[in-house]
């Protein structure tokens, strides 16, 4: 509330300048008030004054125009920013367009891959595809990101139910199966004429610890989905653990201004992964290996307890592994603690949201509250029927209810009502394993998590380029 009425403040006070302060109106006049009237503009856009930001970027491109081709293109830049903000596509590429043939005469080469990451975002060519090999099946996902509200927002093209295949069992049955999407999945990328560098592919950290046990099965899985790929310039990634995936998807899912003081937890279906970045932005990991279908095949290895029994043993082994591994992994990692919010994914966090906050299902960041996670686990173990089947009557927004039944089905799908139970079981002591020290933790839900990994292995290729484009640019100035 504090900020919003600073930005109102900000606003009003901007709006008083673009009225008030004679000439502003006209054309600038000097050079310097060229340039203030450039940084004007874009403070204009910034408080959400897209068109005033133009006005006032033209009336300075009178006079930068052939004669200061550095202040020239930041000025076309800036007015890209701000007709893409008004979402006129055309004329955000063609500002995007002069800004980018500006910085090559000049040879700058990071503004100039800018430049063009920013026109193929309005033009819609920054499509992605990560295909994930994963413990429960395979899984594909045809995506471009945007950053809103202070998270990066997946605009997903495709996102296809992905068939329950259970790889991690090693059978025959179940590497014909995972043929069988790859396939599918492949083509579809061919549909969308993604970049090859556009793509990755790659076995989750679930797959590679349990087929790295036998390692024949996993050379195996790994021939018959490689012979699928259309080109040699095509991998796939066997090498992830759980510590690199946890590092990936807070990349992915959480900007790096907020590093500081955010950490990651991801509760996958193999496995749970997390952690944060330090002041010197070293990733410290934490990795439990359970996750919500492991920890309930764990419960009931011989698939013969009733429910009932099935809940008691569940909390016994929960009670354990809280005390036990967990206990050490938090108490390994003391820094975890200075971080006041938790940005929290995978298949238990987005059951338990899709399930209690169906309102929210085109919302990207949900906050969660204990009480929520104390409302999953009592419904888990006392009215499953209830919690899977929610009340949607009071949500008036046909798209948002129209989602809101997707992945509602595509919960009942993916969780039967034992693995429920042991996501609930998870969440709980994750919550309390981060409150432990610090009550006023705050819990974010991330949608779209499970591609969270992707975009943050795109997002470090892409930041590993303007790193190296912009030191190579200092050292030749």
């Amino acid at each position: 509330m504090f900020y919003m009425r600073i930005n109102s403040l900000l606003a009003a006070f901007m709006l008083v300048i673009w009225v008030a302060v004679p000439g502003i109106a006209q054309k600038a006049q000097t050079k310097p008030e060229a340039i203030h009237y450039i940084k004007l503009g874009n403070t204009l856009r910034v408080i959400d004054k897209p068109q005033q930001a133009i006005e006032l970027l033209q009336r300075a491109l009178v006079l930068v125009q052939g004669n200061d081709p550095y202040w020239e293109a930041v000025a076309y830049e800036n007015m890209g920013l701000a007709y893409a903000d008004q979402q006129s596509g055309a004329e955000a590429v063609r500002s995007y367009q002069k800004a980018l043939e500006i910085y090559r005469k000049l040879n700058f080469a990071a503004s100039v891959t800018a430049m063009q990451e920013l026109i193929d975002q309005v033009a819609g060519k920054a499509l992605y595809a990560g295909i994930d090999i994963g413990s429960s099946g395979v899984k594909l996902a045809i995506f471009r990101t945007t950053f809103e509200n202070g998270f990066y927002n997946k605009d997903i093209r495709s996102k296809p139910l992905s068939p329950n295949v259970s790889l991690v069992s090693g059978t025959e049955q179940s590497f014909d199966d995972a043929q069988a999407v790859m396939k599918a999945y492949i083509d579809s990328i061919r549909h969308y004429s993604i970049l090859n560098r556009h793509i990755y592919i790659a076995f989750s950290s679930g797959v590679n610890e349990t087929l790295g046990k036998t390692p024949e099965k996993k050379a195996r899985l790994y021939k018959l989905l490689t012979n699928l790929l259309p080109n040699d310039s095509l991998k796939i990634d066997t090498t992830l653990t759980a510590a690199r995936e946890a590092e990936l998807y807070v990349i992915g899912a959480i900007p790096r201004k907020m590093w500081q003081t955010t950490a990651c937890i991801d509760i996958g279906s193999g496995n749970t992964k997390g952690g944060y970045f330090d002041e010197k932005q070293l990733f410290h990991p934490i990795t439990i290996p359970y996750g919500t279908k492991t920890l309930a095949n764990q419960i009931d290895s011989q698939r013969s307890l009733d429910i009932e029994s099935y809940k008691q043993e569940g909390q016994r082994m929960m009670n354990d592994i809280t005390e036990g591994m967990m206990k050490t992994a938090f108490a390994g990692e003391p820094g975890i603690q200075q971080r006041r919010t938790v940005g929290v994914g995978g298949g238990a966090a987005w059951a338990m949201v899709t399930y209690l906050h169906p309102e929210k299902a085109g919302t990207t960041a949900v906050p969660i509250t204990q009480a929520d996670i104390a409302r999953f686990k009592q419904l888990a173990m006392s009215n499953y029927k209830s919690l899977v089947n929610p009340d949607l009557t009071a949500i008036t927004d046909p798209e948002v209810r129209q989602k809101a039944e997707a992945d509602i089905l595509n919960a009942q799908s993916q969780f039967n009502e034992k693995q429920i139970i042991a996501g609930s079981l998870l969440m709980e002591a994750i919550a309390k394993a981060y409150v432990n020290s610090n009550s006023n933790k705050r819990f974010v839900f991330i949608r779209d998590s499970d591609i969270g990994w992707v975009t943050g292995k795109f997002l470090e290729m892409a930041n590993r380029e303007y790193d190296k484009t912009i030191a190579k640019e200092m050292q030749n100035p």
